[in-house]
């Protein structure tokens, strides 16, 4: 990206960008809608025409089929979970069978906890951060509950020093003897702070203690190496960066040294596909990560996550994380020239290996600047209490969209549009 603000401000500069965008075909293959900016992905993603080709095929083959489409579908759909399975298993660096797609993502930190959790009175305490997305704190809490142990004083939380980030060192720190079990975001969803998970997975390692990420903000956007990391267990949702639609089917890897666990919670489709129809009155878990699969999957969640799989892994997930990180240093380098002197200021890291796919603004009108936004057309993310979430996702978002973005923001501030909204909390719409 140039060094020269004055070129990335420019209108043109933008444009010159995407002319050379090697990943701008892709836009034509998502629904935008019309003279709309969209900078949510990081919430829900748009509808991809391949997603909606192969809910349409489903759709079909049920109409034909009926239930014939568990065996005679093509691909069948007793097994779509499983061929998803391989294909997500590319985009987090790790072996197919530590890869299961089910549930939802709370679901799959319940599972997963079931699974691994075992306090033994020495290491009770499970770590967490204070900043994570709320539902993961949630389950926590009740998994304790159910487990007989006092959230209050067995789950801890690392310090954050600053209510938007935190610092390697200060998790390695907190592992103290009696924690047994880490779950922490890959990106922090409100500030897209990218954590060292290779870092901080080896110090839990040295002092075994279980850990495992969110990784809800990052798959789609970030290579990852859950293998080579050498995590004991991740899970993510689908809607976000791989575009699988409104509460899209989630996924969960489990690290090959736990594939011998029982399941915590059994469930027909965790049980070994070539018996799973003998009815039998005992589970026989399958031999991988498909063994924490709960209830029957909603097949057509599964084909729209087929579909978007297949524009991700077109586009190749090197290319998306590099586009993303040039669209990401516009806008900060716009918000730098254009938005700072309005009160504006940019949280998210600014170094590449540090930050997630969005860009986070503050600005104590923060609810009433995205409420303005949207009906200007431009369409943020609002996290309480004062941050402006900006999320140009590579397969559908421009440079130009980046500059009107921010020319927008810059007009709503100098002329105080904003004023005009309500500060109420509650859904920006």
């Amino acid at each position: 990206m140039s060094g020269n603000v004055d070129n990335i401000v420019d209108a043109e500069d933008a444009r010159y960008r995407d002319l050379c965008d090697p990943l701008a075909m892709f836009r034509d293959r998502f629904y935008i809608p019309q003279g709309t900016v969209y900078l949510d992905g990081n919430s829900l993603g748009l509808l991809s025409v391949t997603a909606e080709e192969s809910i349409l095929r489903v759709i079909r083959e049920w109409r034909t089929m009926g239930v014939g489409g568990w065996r005679d579908a093509d691909p069948p759909w007793f097994t779509l979970a499983e061929s998803l399975a391989v294909q997500t298993a590319a985009l987090v660096g790790a072996q197919p069978g530590s890869i299961a797609i089910a549930n939802s993502t709370t679901v799959n930190l319940h599972q997963l906890l079931c699974t691994l959790y075992s306090p033994d009175g020495r290491q009770n305490v499970i770590l967490a951060d204070a900043l994570n997305f709320p539902s993961d704190i949630y389950a926590i809490k009740s998994h304790l509950r159910m487990r007989g142990v006092a959230p209050e004083t067995n789950l801890r939380y690392v310090p954050n020093r600053d209510g938007l980030t935190l610092l390697e060192n200060d998790i390695i720190d907190a592992m103290s003897a009696d924690v047994g079990l880490i779950v922490l975001p890959t990106v922090l969803y409100a500030s897209g702070q990218l954590l060292d998970v290779r870092q901080i997975a080896l110090e839990a390692r040295k002092r075994h203690i279980l850990i495992g990420f969110d990784c809800s903000h990052s798959i789609g956007v970030i290579p990852h190496e859950l293998d080579q990391w050498d995590v004991d267990f991740a899970f993510w949702c689908s809607y976000k960066y791989l575009n699988a639609g409104p509460g899209a089917i989630g996924g969960l890897y489990l690290n090959g040294r736990h594939a011998d666990r029982f399941p915590g919670m059994a469930g027909w489709f965790g049980n070994r596909k070539e018996t799973q129809f003998d009815m039998a009155g005992e589970f026989e878990p399958a031999l991988d990560a498909g063994r924490l699969q709960i209830g029957t999957p909603n097949v057509l969640s599964l084909a729209a996550l087929e579909g978007s799989l297949r524009t991700v892994l077109d586009a190749g997930l090197d290319r998306i994380r590099r586009k993303s990180l040039d669209l990401t240093g516009c806008l900060m380098a716009y918000a730098d020239a254009r938005l700072t002197p309005l009160g504006v200021t940019v949280v998210n890291p600014r170094q590449e290996n540090r930050r997630g796919g969005h860009v986070a603004l503050v600005h104590k009108e923060a609810i009433r600047i995205c409420r303005a936004l949207k009906a200007a057309h431009i369409v943020p993310d609002f996290r309480p209490p004062n941050v402006i979430r900006l999320a140009p996702t590579a397969l559908y978002n421009s440079f130009t969209d980046c500059h009107r973005a921010v020319a927008e923001l810059e007009r709503i501030l100098k002329t105080g549009d904003h004023m005009r909204y309500s500060a109420e909390p509650g859904l920006v719409s």
